[in-house]
């Protein structure tokens, strides 16, 4: 295990002694005024914990033990020809469902610290060590969905784990290197055929992103960042964008993996 595992393992387990899981990671600036400010305000306001519904934090200290440690491969049933490894910390369900929907639906940003833990251990258990700098790209987000939301959790926690993996002596950094098209719809309720479809050229790199990386680094590992790994038709056409500018991507990290079966 290496320092940045450790720092992680670390994260959950101090997190997870204050009633909140992954937020009191080494590097966290400001977390014990967090704590006690959030905490304040979800009793003033009636919070509960997106996990159980108890009165209180929004994630309590029993519903923070249950999160995952570690990440392990999860592929997607049917596989998109060409993906590379897909990790995820967790299957999509209970807690952490609960949790990602809170982030990006219900705008919960004090969620977007734990998860951004998650996707630290996706991105770099299993991954080896090695002198380049490794580079997380979020996948992008329809610029509607980002206004209508308020913010963009994907980027958020791309960037929340690159500064958990800092902290843990790690080269990372995430980087928006990815833009969508105009044209692309709503992925909810859409089969695995019908998001590979719409997603089908979909994205592409601008060259200013591109420019800037080579500038501030070189031989770059990329990892493509997601909140769930569903079809893998995201991912799939995220890995073609950055392929196609010359970028090798070493693997798609994720937080959770939806239970997919083969009919």
């Amino acid at each position: 295990m290496d320092g940045a595992q450790r720092l992680l393992r670390r994260a959950f387990s101090t997190g997870r002694s204050r009633g909140r899981a992954g937020v009191g990671a080494a590097g966290c600036t400001g977390w014990v005024t967090e704590t006690v400010r959030d905490g304040a305000l979800d009793l003033l306001l009636g919070g509960a914990c997106v996990g159980c519904g108890d009165r209180g934090r929004l994630l309590c200290p029993r519903c923070a033990c249950e999160l995952p440690v570690g990440a392990a491969p999860a592929w997607p049933t049917p596989v998109p020809a060409g993906l590379v490894e897909p990790w995820a910390a967790g299957p999509y369900e209970g807690t952490v469902r609960a949790m990602v929907i809170g982030l990006k639906e219900r705008r919960l940003l004090s969620l977007a610290r734990p998860l951004a833990v998650l996707l630290a251990e996706a991105v770099v258990t299993g991954l080896e060590v090695v002198d380049a700098p490794t580079v997380l790209v979020p996948v992008p987000s329809r610029g509607s969905t980002v206004r209508a939301r308020g913010h963009d959790p994907t980027h958020a926690l791309a960037r929340g784990a690159a500064a958990l993996l800092r902290a843990g002596g790690r080269h990372v950094e995430a980087r928006r290197l990815l833009r969508l098209r105009p044209g692309v719809v709503d992925q909810a309720g859409l089969d695995a055929s019908a998001r590979a479809e719409n997603l089908a050229g979909s994205m592409h790199c601008p060259g200013v992103g591109l420019r800037q990386l080579g500038r501030r680094t070189h031989r770059a590992r990329v990892v493509i960042c997601d909140d769930v790994l569903t079809t893998g038709s995201t991912a799939r056409e995220a890995q073609r964008a950055l392929e196609a500018v010359g970028l090798e991507v070493a693997r798609v990290a994720v937080v959770a993996a939806t239970r997919r079966r083969r009919p």
